[in-house]
């Protein structure tokens, strides 16, 4: 059983990877004039080896994340028998 901290834990370190990923686009992408949308075109290279390394611990913890979800459904479901 999962609890409710250590689900707050999980969730809170997936959105600290989520800001350290659109950190890391907004350091290293101008965004459109007037807008918050990225302007790909202005940006010709990135660091692909650090694009992976923040994405993969991104999805790491989106994944944990999803973990701890279904074992709280499953634990509400086991619960309603």
């Amino acid at each position: 059983m999962i609890s409710k901290e250590e689900a707050f834990k999980e969730f809170k370190a997936y959105e600290k990877q989520r800001e350290n990923f659109f950190a890391f686009l907004d350091e290293n992408i101008p965004q459109k004039e007037a807008s918050l949308a990225y302007d790909f075109e202005q940006c010709k290279t990135l660091d692909s080896q650090r694009v992976y390394e923040l994405f993969f611990k991104l999805d790491y913890q989106a994944r944990k994340v999803r973990g701890v979800a279904i074992s709280l459904i499953n634990e509400q479901e086991e619960g309603k028998d």
